[in-house]
């Protein structure tokens, strides 16, 4: 079992330490807040061993699961790395490329592999149709959320267009080539509502809109490519996956059948998925421990977690034009 220590423990990093303790391929040596009587409190709590400093934990354990607030990302992370240790880093993986690319660099120098909380590629919904989901051309994403005052020291897209960010660099082969946007603030002092439009080198036009000013919450994600479209709710953990292939000279009476202006008949079908209930969180954490004992690819690797910040600060640098 890998040794495991938790940098932060707020609302996110308690998760971790729970989830950390239940899994079979860590073992959970404990946490440090700079939070003192936060942290004094949990470990009295839940029996967690608390370090009376980073460097005290980074020295004990294999793997760092880094949960604190963004702007120490890079930090605590460069410590740990060069103490030859692996690290698991919440989104967004630092505050700047820059930051990230020297993390990238020092993981490589001293051979440890890093892996990035994008934790919505684990979504059930979102794995169910994954591999389904070849060279799309047009994608929409909605992310919306009901206001919570924790994430609002950065702007939305960095707290929630992020994730659909790197779901959607995760499926379109090719390079980003333009993009374009706009953001509102209406009660924090960055933006709280913005709509994105990505487009790529091959022709893909992904359409992004984020809120965390809404009335109810949606996470909702569509894929439209050539013969099919597909549909992830990632918050309901549902998804939808509607075909078309060339129609049967002689169709059923239930077949959906439509025809083009050419004469062209398809017919519609449906290849909706089990979407088998998960812990997101609990996977991504497991996937981190498979990679570092197989010496595998993470799934989420510290290139790709630049890759969605650069995507992500692009889109922010928008706002200011």
């Amino acid at each position: 079992m890998l040794k495991v220590g938790v940098l932060g423990a707020g609302h996110l990093g308690k998760i971790h330490l729970r989830l950390l303790e239940q899994s079979e391929n860590y073992n959970l040596v404990g946490f440090y807040d700079t939070n003192d009587k936060q942290a004094k409190s949990i470990a009295k709590e839940f029996g967690y061993h608390l370090f009376n400093s980073i460097k005290e934990l980074i020295a004990a354990v294999d793997v760092v699961d880094i949960v604190t607030p963004t702007f120490a990302h890079f930090d605590v992370a460069k410590q740990a790395i060069k103490a030859g240790k692996h690290v698991f880093i919440e989104k967004p993986i630092t505050n700047t490329v820059a930051e990230a690319e020297e993390l990238i660099d020092l993981a490589n120098t001293n051979n440890v592999k890093g892996q990035v909380g994008h934790v919505e590629r684990f979504n059930p919904a979102y794995t169910a149709v994954s591999d389904k989901i070849e060279n799309p051309m047009f994608i929409e994403a909605h992310r919306l959320a009901e206001f919570n005052p924790r994430g609002t020291d950065v702007p939305v897209v960095l707290d929630l267009m992020i994730h659909d960010i790197d779901a959607i660099l995760s499926v379109v082969n090719s390079e980003v080539k333009h993009i374009s946007a706009s953001g509102v603030s209406v009660i924090s002092e960055t933006p709280d509502i913005a709509n994105a439009r990505i487009e790529f080198e091959n022709g893909c036009v992904a359409n992004l809109t984020a809120s965390r000013i809404s009335l109810k919450n949606m996470r909702k994600s569509r894929f439209f490519q050539r013969d099919a479209y597909i549909s992830v709710d990632f918050f309901e953990k549902k998804c939808e996956v509607v075909k078309m292939k060339d129609a049967p000279k002689e169709p059923d009476d239930f077949a959906m059948i439509l025809q083009n202006a050419e004469g062209v008949k398809k017919q519609i079908y449906f290849d909706n998925p089990d979407v088998p209930p998960n812990n997101a969180i609990l996977d991504e954490l497991n996937t981190f421990a498979y990679a570092i004992n197989n010496n595998t690819t993470p799934i989420v690797s510290l290139e790709q977690g630049k890759k969605a910040l650069e995507v992500a600060l692009k889109i922010i640098d928008c706002f200011k034009q």
